[in-house]
């Protein structure tokens, strides 16, 4: 870039001293100067389409790391879930275990009470009243509770050991729940790492694209590509799109509807981006991770990795009105999918090469961008 400048500056003086000059000279010159310059910019053109291809490369380079990031993303969010499931199922295992031992101890307690009772009447020994029966009547009676007693207490022992049992597969079961955490865990711990290494080749990876776009004047035709591969995928989208259940859109809403996300306005909407080009809508500065949430039911019509928007996601709310959510870490819905107001639809991100996690949220009424300050509650 510095020896293109010299070269025109250089081209500046020379053509400033052309009047002073003999004409034959002067002509001949003007040719070299012009050759030069004709060179300069076959260099410069060369450099930057060598540029291009190098971004175009980055690009995808971005599109796969931030792919895995995705999938390490969600994989995560499935593995907490379980952690979660098998945390609760722990604790209800372990309330069975305890309201088991005090049966347990319980059944002791009354087996034992029983066993001393029977001791303390020993004065009535068994075989003694065998021999001496000249009471009949009393014989039979002390005979008969004899058998009560041995009967409960035979029934008593055997639901002990049923009760003892149940104890064993009950600690067997929780010893299982145990290890499906422990291995859930290890799980969640790898699922991490991975996204973290993804995290930071992705990282890696952003530097080198913003290093070229930095590099080039390319950075404003850039934003623009930007800027009409989004408003052309919308216009596709709403030509193609068919609605499949009645949709009332949000018209009816209009201040009402709750943000995708919690966080501050880094951009508003209608606010001069870098490159003479509008904000069409807002970027939410929120942590990495966060949930975006759908600010109205509505019809999932668009789910993929955008140029410029990172991982993006369109929700369908009829009668015109459409709502996108871009920058996103992954995707949790998919094209087709019917959501409800509030239910998440991706986590929060720095997809599409954003240096710094936020949603940027877009509301459309019939292809038109409208300020959606205007249609969500003051935050």
């Amino acid at each position: 870039m510095n020896k293109r400048i010299n070269r025109l500056i250089k081209c500046g003086l020379i053509l400033t001293s052309l009047a002073a000059a003999p004409a034959v000279a002067n002509e001949e010159r003007t040719k070299k100067d012009l050759s030069e310059v004709q060179n300069a910019l076959e260099q410069n053109q060369a450099q930057y389409n060598e540029q291009r291809k190098k971004i175009a490369k980055l690009q995808k380079n971005l599109k796969s790391h931030e792919l895995n990031i995705a999938k390490n993303a969600k994989a995560l969010n499935m593995a907490e879930q379980s952690v979660k499931k098998n945390q609760q199922q722990q604790k209800l295992q372990q309330q069975e275990a305890e309201q088991l031992d005090q049966k347990h101890a319980l059944f002791q307690r009354i087996l034992a009470a029983q066993l001393k009772s029977a001791y303390m009447a020993g004065g009535d020994d068994y075989s003694k009243m065998i021999l001496n029966q000249e009471d009949t009547a009393k014989f039979e009676r002390t005979l008969s509770y004899y058998n009560y007693l041995n009967k409960a207490r035979i029934e008593q022992i055997e639901d002990l050991k049923a009760l003892q049992e149940e104890i064993a597969s009950n600690q067997i079961e929780l010893a299982k729940t145990k290890q499906r955490l422990i291995a859930l865990h290890d799980e969640q711990k790898r699922r991490q790492t991975a996204l973290l290494n993804a995290q930071s080749e992705r990282q890696a990876n952003l530097k080198n694209l913003q290093a070229q776009l930095t590099s080039t004047k390319s950075s404003i035709n850039y934003l623009k590509e930007n800027q009409q591969t989004l408003i052309t995928t919308i216009e596709e989208l709403e030509k193609e799109k068919t609605q499949k259940i009645e949709l009332l859109g949000l018209n009816k809403s209009k201040g009402k509807l709750n943000w995708p996300t919690r966080g501050k306005l880094e951009h508003t909407f209608g606010q001069r981006k870098h490159g003479g080009i509008d904000w069409k809508g807002v970027l939410i500065g929120a942590k990495e991770g966060v949930n975006v949430n759908s600010v109205h039911n509505g019809q999932v019509v668009f789910a993929d990795w955008l140029k410029g928007y990172g991982w993006v996601i369109v929700v369908d709310h009829g009668e015109g009105f459409m709502s996108l959510y871009g920058h996103a870490q992954t995707l949790l819905r998919d094209v087709g999918d019917m959501v409800r107001e509030g239910e998440t639809l991706a986590l929060v991100g720095q997809s599409g090469g954003q240096a710094s996690s936020g949603l940027y949220f877009e509301i459309r009424h019939k292809g038109r961008a409208v300020n959606p300050v205007k249609w969500c509650r003051r935050i």
